[in-house]
């Protein structure tokens, strides 16, 4: 199924910032904003129609990242499955390097994952990944988590030139707090949950960053949207605004 405005809008000359990869934030929500029914339970909110959309979106990816939760909760595949394309390559942000052995992400022959550690990461276990061909990046902490700018200085090292954030919900909270999404691309399914939702704190800032308006939060500038199935598909550049 082609998305000929969806398309038409990803292919738009879209620069990514110096030094780093084009983030597009790209996730499946309820009607209340929730990414699942509670933390670590897995709930599969998305249609066949937008989950093909997804894959599809992550081939025009060269890497996608998540954190090391959903990494334990899901044991995703992180690939395309139901696409023509590439798989891009799987990044994980795992502070302490808890990344168990027989998780999914380390089954692969080729496009091993990059997992992004703290200063603490037991130097053995990294050893170990690495020598099953996974890249380490050992990287500053800031509050008890890897610091994003770094890492996203380092994937550009590597030739990561576009990166597609997918979750959870501390990671989406993370990088729009930390003003690092270029772009976003929401699924929006028809139920409410009344669970765990896609922002777990304040994304709002000092209105002197923005200058107008008590606060500035992130906002999805000249949005535009699509009927996929059951499902609504919101896209657009993320922007700051006072609010």
């Amino acid at each position: 199924m082609d998305h000929p405005a969806l398309d038409a809008w990803l292919d738009d000359g879209w620069q990514p910032r110096p030094g780093q990869p084009l983030v597009t934030l790209s996730y499946a929500q309820s009607l209340d904003g929730c990414l699942t029914v509670r933390s670590g339970q897995p709930t599969a909110l998305s249609g066949p129609e937008s989950r093909l959309m997804t894959h599809r979106l992550r081939a025009r990816h060269d890497a996608i990242l998540v954190g090391i939760g959903t990494v334990l909760a899901d044991n995703p595949r992180l690939n395309v499955r139901l696409a023509p394309g590439r798989d891009p390559r799987p990044v994980v942000l795992d502070t302490y390097l808890r990344i168990p052995d027989g998780c999914a992400l380390l089954d692969r022959t080729e496009n091993q994952p990059v997992i992004a550690v703290g200063p603490q990461a037991d130097p053995r276990r990294s050893a170990e990944l690495e020598a099953r061909g996974v890249t380490i990046l050992r990287l500053p902490e800031r509050e008890g988590r890897v610091n994003l700018p770094d890492v996203l200085e380092r994937l550009c090292a590597l030739g990561i030139n576009s990166l597609m954030v997918e979750g959870g919900a501390r990671v989406i909270t993370a990088f729009l707090a930390a003003r690092l999404v270029d772009r976003a691309v929401i699924t929006v399914s028809p139920v409410f949950l009344g669970g765990l939702h896609a922002s777990v704190a304040s994304l709002a800032a000092a209105a002197a960053t923005c200058g107008h308006g008590h606060h500035c939060v992130p906002v999805l500038a000249d949005a535009q949207t699509m009927q996929l199935g059951r499902d609504l598909v919101l896209w657009g550049q993320v922007m700051e605004q006072g609010v």
